[in-house]
């Protein structure tokens, strides 16, 4: 973590920037709330956009019927404001408002009540259910407005519980501490929400820049949830990981604009999610086995079959028992894709291989399989006809009208499903073959095999190309970025973002000139940390800093896990990150300009002009 002081100097720097800045242009509000649109942050050619037009500075929006911009691909770099990209309405867009509010209030009795030393037991409730609601609002999660309002009363009758704990004395006051939505209606809820919304919270902070820290913390706390929902669903929960998330969100819910204490706040999300992604890592190697390289079969075998996506492999073993001599095969899809390395997984022999490929493709993919699908957690679509009646959810997954599995995990409608389709007519020749399992585990043994290939110039340069997946066209810099770097680097990939590489044919079977392959896929979004480990054991080896190894990052970001790792990687202090294929819209010029000084975060351009600059350790 940094410590004090170095977050102090990032504030002085904030501060100096602000002096230096022009005012923030203000705009009287109109109807339910206007909000004057922030300088856009698309990222131009060469750099950051870090100025802020006229034309931009003067945009309003009037009276919108929602106000989302916590991904990548949110309308126009600005907002979804009628409805959003990923096809989630302003209906479900207030619900989510609402209950991101009472994570807060949540959060801020559950502090008080650790104060009053209330026994860990009894804070569980509010532990699991603060990820799990949190995790239900990020991107492509839950669009079922009837299970965000079962989160919302449970939620209430865990608060009532917490506000029976603390003695009054002790107990917090305030607006946010009040929040009372107990038995509302969707319609109440709806209102509620717009009440809390995004404009309204930034009108209240009055501090365009403060509120950018706010929304920074806001998504990677987010994205640390999810990861900590995971981790949950494998037994493991950590207390004082909780305290911190319940310290950071009670944060969140405050209208000071306290720069300094937003962000150390935005810092802590990055060491907590460190802590996180070691835990789940940990716990994925315990209940499954230490992953290997695995191949994994990528084309089809005849019969009945059922396909699963998601990253929660707890869902997946469970189906892989319950299907075991049905003579129904299970594929995965998506992020599900490591879970071929893990030996505890790949021991079922129905487990064939991998179908498809990115989340962004499911309406094809989904579309024609011949079998039920069943989406563990994100990311889900709205789903076509197609398809539509034999798709299931699971966890905090959610979408109005399709059928949701409970914690019970019971398979029995989707293999009875499954059993009367026809499934696939016959066996795909030649097989085809993707190789997984690259986590520090298998890596770290080659450790002296990459610093001799480095100090010998076999190996020029790493080069990690990871994160979050996309339907934009510009995502393919990605694909370029990986084709047309030197035949000796070496790439690792991880992340949905990884599909843009894989499915390369002018990276298949490539090998640097000793053998060593030269894509090693290190896993899903969550195997974030073994990049980490890497990086840092690597570091170690060589006597340097992590930045002073031949390694380079490019990051394709989206959603929250990926707002997570990104901090993840900022608190550790590494620097010089690639990251595209354009800027949040919610970073403010300001925010970005100590961002790009402190960090030297970069945008992504060319594939050309970045190699060269990468090449050159730059």
């Amino acid at each position: 973590m940094f410590p004090r002081s170095a977050i102090r100097g990032l504030s002085s720097k904030f501060t100096a920037v602000r002096a230096a800045a022009k005012p923030v242009t203000k705009h009287r509000l109109v109807g339910r709330v206007s909000l004057p649109a922030a300088a856009s942050t698309a990222m131009s050619s060469s750099s950051f956009s870090t100025s802020t037009s006229t034309a931009n500075n003067e945009r309003l929006v009037v009276n919108p019927d929602m106000f989302c911009r916590q991904c990548e691909q949110t309308k126009d770099h600005f907002a979804c404001t009628t409805v959003g990209v990923c096809g989630k309405t302003a209906e479900t867009s207030a619900m989510q408002d609402a209950l991101m509010q009472l994570i807060k209030s949540v959060s801020l009795w559950a502090n008080a009540a650790r104060a009053t030393d209330l026994a860990t037991e009894d804070l569980h409730a509010a532990n699991v259910w603060t990820i799990r609601a949190a995790f239900s609002t990020l991107t492509n999660v839950n669009f079922s407005e009837e299970r965000i309002a079962d989160y919302i009363q449970e939620g209430m009758a865990i608060k009532k519980d917490l506000e029976s704990a603390v003695l009054p004395e002790s107990a917090p006051t305030g607006d946010l501490a009040s929040v009372d939505l107990m038995g509302m209606g969707l319609e109440e809820l709806e209102a509620f929400g717009h009440s809390v919304s995004l404009p309204a919270r930034q009108e209240a902070m009055e501090d365009a820049d403060c509120f950018s820290l706010n929304e920074i913390g806001t998504y990677g706390v987010k994205g640390a949830s999810a990861y900590a929902a995971h981790c949950y669903q494998l037994g493991k929960m950590d207390e004082e990981v909780m305290a911190d998330i319940h310290q950071v969100f009670a944060k969140l819910g405050s209208d000071e604009a306290d720069m300094e204490g937003l962000l150390a706040n935005a810092m802590k999300v990055g060491e907590i999610n460190g802590k996180i992604l070691a835990m789940l890592d940990d716990a994925h190697a315990t209940f499954f086995g230490e992953p290997e390289p695995t191949q994994v079969k990528t084309t089809v075998t005849e019969g009945k079959a059922i396909l699963i996506s998601g990253h929660d492999l707890k869902d997946l073993e469970t189906l892989l028992q319950q299907t075991e001599g049905k003579d129904v095969n299970v594929y995965t899809h998506g992020e599900m894709l490591p879970a071929h390395a893990y030996p505890e997984l790949k021991k079922y022999s129905h487990l064939k291989g991998n179908y498809g490929t990115a989340w962004q493709n499911q309406k094809f993919e989904f579309a024609s399989f011949p079998g039920p699908i069943v989406v563990t957690t994100n990311c889900i679509l709205e789903p076509r006809r197609a398809y539509r009646n034999r798709l299931y959810t699971m966890n905090e997954v959610g979408v109005d009208g399709v059928a949701h599995i409970g914690e019970d995990r019971d398979f029995s409608v989707v293999i009875d499903q499954a059993l009367h389709m026809k499934g696939f007519p016959r066996t795909i020749e030649p097989a085809q073959y993707h190789t997984v399992g690259f986590n520090h585990r298998a890596v770290l043994p080659l450790a002296n095999q990459i610093i001799e290939a480095v100090q010998t110039g076999v190996l020029s340069r790493i080069v990690l190309i990871g994160g979050c997946d996309g339907s934009q066209w510009d995502r393919s810099y990605f694909t370029d970025l990986a084709e047309e770097l030197p035949e000796d680097t070496l790439i690792l990939t991880l992340g949905c973002a990884k599909n843009r590489i894989i499915h390369s044919e002018k990276l298949l079977g490539a090998t640097l000139s000793n053998g060593m392959p030269r894509v090693l896929d290190m896993g899903q979004c969550n195997d974030s940390y073994s990049a980490v480990v890497v990086a840092t054991e690597l570091a170690k080896a060589l006597d340097c800093g992590v930045n002073d190894l031949p390694l380079s990052l490019a990051l394709s970001h989206l959603e929250q896990k990926a707002a997570a790792v990104l901090l993840t990687l900022l608190q550790m202090g590494v620097k010089n990150i690639r990251l595209g294929p354009s800027l949040p819209s919610y970073v403010t010029p300001n925010v970005l300009d100590v961002l790009v000084g402190n960090f030297n975060l970069m945008p992504t351009t060319n594939a050309k002009s970045d190699i060269e600059q990468i090449m050159m350790g730059k």
